[in-house]
């Protein structure tokens, strides 16, 4: 489906944000760099774009983490809410303009159910309320998957109150050893996690929103439930576009903690700087899977390179007929279901034709290109002055290295990384650039 912005020019996205019982790894970033970028991208064709990514910081796997741990799990939401905060600041992409929690949207997800109750497409029983999958006959619209042909997944949890197996659960009563619960006309307990998101997409975006986006993991069942409760709440679908990215593999297998075959975001952070990170994301196009693995990382840190080698012999200049023609395809590129690979292609022919040039030209075209991208900041070769102290360290962690001490060179890079300075080795020696 094309997207249709609304008469003023407004885009709304919703992405799905993690679960935060732990950090979040480089597969749960994925979609925070995706729909980031698109951002960047329809705000540059002249849209006006709201982005809200949330926060789930009320679901089972946070009270079990919170039980193994012996922390509240109010406690253990909160903080690693703020490590996701800081780990995904460290992509350097800005944050969303809103990032509500499941928490503070009670009130909203309460209302909700108890719309759906009334309009007969929920029931309570023992505390508990189940969404009627029977009552709604679109469902599956979005899996595109025969309704007896699914399992919501909920295991044996509630399935002698359930009036058919396939129904799903809106609320769940306090069971023994959850420290986190509120109160509701149904009984004290908690909202399930497809709830969650529908309360808090409608409380700031309203309903017929533009975009929904989240990982491919998440088309069944969460996707597929939160068009059903919305779509039977308010006779009027959630969202007219559902764009869902590929997962991140590890030895071909998706990247999850279940799996226990995670790369955390801040270890690949600290190992191959946010800017290699970023252009790893853009390489790949946000339908497919992409493999995580050292060869790909420094395929992308060759090409952060390259893109830091040729600023540094560009010269101001007007802006050439195929410099124009390049920018006007990357463009188009990313037009054509923003895909990110094909764009950056167009890059690293602007990169050649300039080569040939010998530099001579304008970088404004390039710069629009790799704003968009997040890579901007890959140009200002010349605009920093290395720091004195700055200088000291990376010549301590050349001796370091030296000596075979990858230990102490390692944790020089982290302070430098810390003063905002990367360090880039290259065939003429390493060098200090800003960072992010």
């Amino acid at each position: 489906m094309a997207l249709e912005p609304t008469e003023d020019a407004r885009v709304r996205i919703y992405a799905c944000g993690p679960t935060v019982y732990g950090r979040i790894h480089v597969g749960n970033a994925r979609p925070f760099v995706v729909f980031s970028l698109l951002k960047r991208f329809l705000e540059h064709e002249g849209y006006a774009v709201t982005f809200v990514a949330n926060v789930t910081d009320v679901n089972d796997k946070i009270y079990a983490a919170a039980q193994a741990a012996g922390t509240p799990s109010a406690e253990l939401a909160s903080e690693m809410t703020s490590a996701y905060v800081e780990d995904t600041d460290a992509l350097g992409l800005g944050r969303p303009d809103a990032e509500p929690l499941a928490s503070e949207t009670i009130d909203e997800i309460v209302s909700l159910i108890q719309a759906l109750i009334d309009g007969g497409h929920a029931y309570a029983v023992e505390g508990d309320v189940y969404f009627c999958v029977r009552s709604y006959p679109a469902y599956g619209e979005i899996s595109h998957r025969r309704v007896d042909d699914m399992d919501q997944g909920e295991g044996i949890e509630g399935a002698e109150l359930k009036r058919d197996p396939l129904d799903f659960a809106l609320w769940k009563r306090r069971k023994p050893g959850e420290d986190t619960w509120w109160d509701a006309p149904w009984g004290p307990g908690r909202p399930g996690w497809h709830i969650e998101c529908s309360a808090m997409a409608e409380s700031l975006l309203g309903v017929g929103f533009e975009i929904h986006g989240g990982g491919a993991d998440l088309v069944f069942p969460h996707h597929e439930n939160e068009a059903a409760q919305t779509g039977a709440a308010r006779g009027a679908p959630l969202a007219r576009i559902w764009m869902h990215n590929g997962m991140i593999q590890l030895d071909r297998e998706k990247m999850a903690k279940s799996v226990g075959n995670v790369f955390m975001l801040g270890e690949a952070l600290k190992a191959y700087g946010r800017d290699a990170l970023v252009m790893y994301f853009c390489g790949g196009h946000y339908r497919q899977p992409v493999e995580f693995g050292e060869e790909r990382l420094e395929e992308a840190a060759a090409r952060v390179a390259r893109i830091r080698e040729a600023a540094r012999r560009l010269v101001d200049g007007p802006s050439p007929a195929w410099s124009a023609a390049l920018r006007d395809g990357f463009f188009d590129a990313l037009a054509d279901d923003f895909n990110t690979p094909a764009a950056l292609a167009r890059v690293f022919e602007w990169i050649r034709e300039a080569n040939r040039s010998g530099g001579d030209t304008g970088a404004e075209d390039l710069r629009q290109m790799l704003d968009v991208l997040g890579l901007a900041n890959l140009l200002d070769v010349h605009s920093a002055e290395v720091p004195a102290e700055a200088a000291a360290l990376l010549d301590e962690r050349e001796a370091a290295r030296t000596r075979r001490d990858f230990e102490a060179a390692d944790g020089i890079r982290e302070r430098l990384r810390q003063m905002g300075w990367e360090v880039r080795d290259s065939p003429d020696g390493p060098e200090l650039v800003p960072s992010g």
